[in-house]
């Protein structure tokens, strides 16, 4: 069974809370509140993102952390490789860390490089601007009430020029 690990998950409901404020930079304990994440967890997340190029951190009183680039140009790929490593559904494809120890008489050797970039080209047309939609749209779907529950958390969060 392919699954994605917790954190890869909790990385890609940060971005989604990033991408809905825009360029905004948003104070940790705000997007905590927002993400119901522990403030633990998204320093853990932000520096794997960071590291990968996928938001900035700010530090200080006004920082916290905002999206790198435009949310279309973020893919689960890219997000799925900072938070786990590089997709490899078996140690035989291309790039694996550690070759099969049965490479020599193996006869899929190579074959898998096919299933892995299937798997690849797909999570690379997945976008986090596509969640961010999918998101709007449940939310809107979902009335009034979970609205204003949603608005109740101040947004202390600056623009960014």
């Amino acid at each position: 069974m392919l699954r994605l690990n917790r954190m890869t998950d909790y990385a890609m409901i940060m971005l989604t809370a990033l991408a809905m404020r825009d360029e905004a930079l948003v104070p940790s304990a705000i997007l905590a509140q927002h993400t119901q994440l522990n403030q633990t967890t998204i320093a853990k997340i932000g520096k794997a993102l960071v590291r990968a190029g996928i938001i900035v951190a700010e530090r200080g009183v006004n920082g916290g952390y905002r999206l790198a680039r435009p949310a279309s140009e973020i893919t689960a790929t890219q997000v799925i490789e900072a938070l786990e490593g590089p997709i490899a559904l078996t140690a035989c494809v291309e790039g694996a860390e550690d070759p099969c120890a049965t490479q020599g008489g193996c006869f899929l050797s190579g074959h898998w490089n096919h299933v892995n970039g299937a798997i690849r080209g797909a999570l690379d047309e997945v976008t986090l601007k596509s969640l961010v939609s999918s998101a709007h749209m449940i939310f809107s779907q979902t009335g009034p009430a979970s609205q204003a529950s949603y608005q109740e958390v101040p947004l202390q969060s600056k623009k960014v020029n």
